[in-house]
């Protein structure tokens, strides 16, 4: 049973919890940056109808998006270091942080790649075929008129993603990571004022998702900045 509700801890807490918002940046980061390149690599195969490989990504991306993200994350803290000691590997020392980002960047990859077919399907054929009609070679096709425009049809469902794997990150805890959501943890079990502390953590997370939702919006608007009209991330 927690104690009295104590408004004024709420402004204790925030500092002490913003302390941990780096590694709660930081998972976001890197899980992100992987995540983009799994995602790219993960499309591939569907965007040119790869035998063999386009159903093992169809499943890995199935797999992801039909199971919580917790799940995942304790199917690889507990499942690669089992898999691994079936080859004589021990990876059982391995800190915590690192079976994290491997979770999140396989389930951000998975979200990327269909978020990347979708924009690159997107763009009209015709466009490629009236570039290899001048001359253009694929790259120069996909860097200067491809890429360029599923850039912008894909970037509000990136944002998205961002923003939605931000959230996420706050199950990290769970396998003892130290980021705002373990620190938190602890707070409330040293002082048995919860709602003050998962107040405090709301709002610091709020804060950060609209700090972010408006960088995104701004660069949305610098990418659009030739376009008549601009999409706007939910």
């Amino acid at each position: 049973m927690g104690k009295v509700f104590d408004p004024s801890l709420i402004f204790e807490f925030i500092p002490t919890l913003l302390k941990y918002l780096g590694v709660t940046l930081e998972i976001l980061a890197v899980s992100i940056l992987l995540g983009v390149l799994i995602g790219i690599g993960a499309a591939i195969p569907k965007l040119f109808n790869i035998p063999i490989l386009k159903q093992i990504v169809t499943v890995y991306i199935s797999f992801i998006r039909g199971t919580p993200i917790i799940i995942q994350l304790f199917l690889v803290y507990y499942g690669l270091p089992a898999l691994l000691a079936l080859i004589h590997i021990d990876i059982t020392r391995m800190d915590a942080f690192f079976f994290v980002i491997i979770t999140y960047s396989i389930s951000n990859g998975a979200i990327f790649a269909e978020i990347f077919r979708g924009a690159i399907n997107a763009v009209e054929f015709g466009q490629t075929e009236a570039a290899y009609s001048i001359g253009m070679t694929p790259f120069h096709n996909f860097t200067r008129i491809v890429f360029p425009q599923a850039i912008r049809v894909a970037f509000p469902n990136i944002a998205n993603t961002v923003i939605g794997s931000l959230k996420d990150t706050s199950l990290a805890f769970t396998i003892g990571i130290m980021d705002m959501m373990g620190r938190g943890e602890t707070l409330i079990a040293s002082t048995a004022h919860a709602l003050e502390v998962y107040i405090a953590l709301s709002v610091i997370y709020y804060v950060v998702v609209l700090i972010l939702e408006k960088g995104f919006r701004l660069f949305e608007k610098y990418t659009n900045r030739y376009q008549g009209t601009e999409t706007t991330v939910a």
